[in-house]
């Protein structure tokens, strides 16, 4: 009973923050601080909502560089609520093109300033990675990308694809991986306490003077790293 109440709970809040999104964004269209003020208005309520507890340590992620290649972990689609609490200011991220027709949600993505890209279509999407380029070398601007390129439902890490490092090392700029503990398999909805997540920041990975040569080297090391906090961070909550 619990469970169905927080569900439609939620649904509610999606679609009144999905309302109040799609106002901001036409008040200030593809504003890239609108990703930031959006993620809050989905994360805070709905934390209240399924009653999990965010422990948040993200100090390298607070004072990133004003340009950087954000990578997490991706497990869900409550990420959306988990990661929402930390987006930094002035980031916006990449997501596939058929985001733009969920309801409000969609809207309210592409208003924010994200990045949509039509993964079916190569030429379309290389077309975005050059912008996303651009962006990160003359805006200010940073990126948050899931490298795995699909939820891995609190399983191992999926292999990481290119994109991300691809991006980070033609702009020049560093990688600031964000690692959130596995959640989604422990959280119990159907209780008034539903579990508590850990999500931690790593030291900003430089990428300036790299080439796509060492790209193979720069994912592995990326990737090795991550998995070893969220294992780390697994182990604190276990010992808890």
């Amino acid at each position: 009973m619990l469970f169905v109440f927080r569900m439609l709970l939620m649904g509610l809040h999606f679609i009144l923050a999905g309302v109040l999104g799609v106002l901001l964004g036409l008040c200030r269209p593809f504003n890239p601080d609108n990703s930031r003020l959006c993620a809050r208005l989905y994360a805070l309520p709905a934390m209240c909502i399924l009653r999990l507890r965010v422990k948040a340590e993200v100090g390298p992620l607070m004072d990133k560089p004003d340009s950087c290649v954000i990578i997490a972990n991706h497990q869900s689609n409550y990420d959306l609520f988990v990661f929402g609490n930390v987006v930094p200011r002035r980031t916006v991220c990449i997501g596939k093109k058929s985001l733009k027709w969920v309801p409000l949600f969609g809207q309210l993505f592409w208003l924010a300033g994200n990045v949509l890209i039509d993964r079916g279509n190569a030429q379309k999407a290389r077309q975005s990675m050059l912008t996303t380029t651009h962006t990160l070398q003359n805006e200010d601007t940073s990126i948050w990308v899931f490298p795995e390129g699909t939820r891995n439902l609190g399983e191992e890490l999926l292999p990481f694809k290119k994109g991300a490092f691809q991006m980070a090392i033609a702009a020049g700029v560093p990688i600031v991986p964000v690692c959130v503990s596995t959640y989604v398999k422990h959280m119990r909805l159907n209780r008034w306490r539903s579990g508590k997540i850990l999500i931690r920041s790593l030291p900003a990975i430089p990428t300036a003077g790299l080439s796509l040569e060492d790209m193979p080297l720069l994912i592995e090391q990326c990737r090795e790293q991550m998995r070893e906090c969220i294992a780390s961070m697994d182990r604190q909550l276990q010992a808890a």
